[in-house]
């Protein structure tokens, strides 16, 4: 965003008059104009007694781009359908550039948003259902097809405008629904887990194509999803939630290689973070040990560890090395016994267990596996320590 006000900046000199204004409206839109969300301790509490939202707070930059993941019932849909006005909060706040909008209706909200099953009236065509929201504003029909028209090409769909959603396939109507978003121009855009009725491969094209339309636009979006690859591919930062609350939110990196907790750090990963139960005692002077469930690890002197006790080793698949010469294993590894393997074509997922603990490996297609047993090498700088009891991540010092 900085770099477009710069960008912006620089080139007023090689403007005329007229242009020199348009150019200087742009850089009131860029800094001013485009939308900052904060929710301030926010819950939602339906009538039955269900408690969606606890005591949320969240702010959103301008222009930014928030992917919200969490397993089903964790709130994520209904922080949407309240920052959209759907939902009444129960208590707390809702701010756009610092004015609270909980008394708002929907329709002076300035936002747009995309629903699961696409909520197109089937009655209407793929053009009638993009320029609904216009027509409500009573814009001239002219203006409407001018900002449909250009927003249909972009989408690929400017030859299905006059299909009924019936005649559609479900990425068409994904886009049909996704143009009427883009038409109606918001300054706020919310989508609510988009891609889910598509198959996978439809689901990557689109995942790109939302990636170079937020380029393009540079709207606040706030994108819900259950998919850890929507997540980590869309978001500049991540929100993880559950019970109705924020269990963290950074950057993907951070979330993958730094995540606040057990339950984060088991969300993401494909296969998913190997979670390994058991403690640290020391085994000499400035030495120490991860005894787990059946097996024992010697820890290298130059690794930080965790204060001695209960603790949980989360080390990522691609983070141990598998090698199946056993003659030269040390304590520092680890003996594997392999119990089935994923062939992906580029690479291998080795399911393996040592002692009582199950883990998975990935490997690359060069490891010969022609044997029940093989060795495991840690990274461990990649090794992530626990508080087995309270589920949170250890900081160590550097």
């Amino acid at each position: 965003m900085i770099c477009k006000v710069i960008d912006t900046w620089k080139s007023l000199k090689r403007f005329s008059t007229a242009s020199l204004l348009y150019h200087s409206s742009q850089i009131v839109h860029y800094i001013i104009l485009m939308p900052e969300i904060q929710f301030r301790n926010l819950s939602k509490t339906f009538d039955n007694g269900f408690r969606a939202l606890d005591n949320l707070s969240l702010s959103v930059q301008k222009g930014e781009f928030i992917t919200i993941i969490g397993p089903s019932g964790c709130g994520k849909t209904t922080l949407l359908r309240t920052l959209a006005g759907l939902e009444s909060p129960s208590s707390g706040e809702i701010l756009i550039n610092g004015k609270s909008i909980n008394h708002l209706e929907p329709k002076d909200r300035n936002l747009g948003m995309v629903f699961q099953n696409y909520a197109l009236f089937p009655h209407l065509s793929a053009f009638e259902n993009m320029a609904f929201g216009l027509k409500a504003q009573k814009m001239p029909k002219e203006e409407i097809r001018r900002r449909i028209e250009p927003v249909a090409q972009r989408l690929e769909i400017h030859h299905l405008l006059q299909r009924k959603p019936s005649q559609l396939s479900g990425g068409q109507r994904q886009r049909v629904a996704l143009g009427r978003l883009l038409a109606k121009n918001p300054e706020i855009h919310l989508l609510d887990e988009p891609l889910s009725n598509l198959d996978a491969h439809l689901r990557a094209a689109m995942r790109k194509e939302l990636k170079l339309l937020h380029k393009e636009y540079a709207k606040t979006t706030l994108f819900v999803t259950h998919d850890q690859t929507e997540a980590m591919s869309l978001g500049n930062r991540i929100c993880v939630m559950k019970e109705g609350r924020i269990e963290q939110i950074a950057t993907p990196q951070e979330i993958y290689h730094e995540p606040a907790n057990l339950f984060v750090a088991g969300f993401f990963g494909s296969p998913p973070i190997n979670l390994l139960k058991g403690e640290i005692v020391e085994t000499s002077q400035n030495r120490w040990a991860f005894n787990g469930h059946g097996f024992s690890l010697d820890i290298p002197e130059h690794i930080s560890v965790a204060s001695p006790g209960d603790v949980t080793m989360g080390i990522h698949a691609e983070d141990i090395k598998l090698s199946s010469d056993k003659t030269s294993s040390t304590r520092e590894q680890l003996k594997l016994h392999i119990e089935a393997v994923d062939d992906l074509g580029d690479a291998k997922i080795v399911h393996a267990s040592s002692g009582e603990s199950k883990l998975s490996v990935r490997a690359g297609q060069q490891i010969p596996i022609t044997e029940d047993t093989i060795v495991g090498t840690l990274n461990w700088a990649k090794v992530i320590w626990f508080n087995t009891k309270s589920g949170e991540r250890i900081p160590l010092p550097s």
